[in-house]
């Protein structure tokens, strides 16, 4: 999985949503979220936040991730 911070960045630009309007919507500053683009883990009650802003599950993918390294590691045993 890519690191969440390029995920976020991403799916704003799918949103076609400016960098400072969801600095708005999230109460914080644009440096703040350039910041976050380089994240590869970030807080859950930032993420959910971020999730809501942007309409998008990010939960799920880890959620994904997750069963795909379960089946991976039945597949092996």
């Amino acid at each position: 999985m890519k690191p969440i911070g390029q995920l976020v960045k991403a799916r704003l630009m799918e949103r076609g949503m400016t960098v400072s309007h969801l600095a708005r919507l999230l109460s914080c500053e644009r440096s703040n979220l350039y910041r976050l683009f380089e994240k590869d883990s970030i807080d859950t009650r930032l993420l959910l936040r971020i999730s809501r802003a942007l309409d998008y599950d990010f939960f799920q993918l880890y959620s994904i991730e997750l069963q795909k390294e379960a089946s991976v590691s039945n597949m092996t045993q």
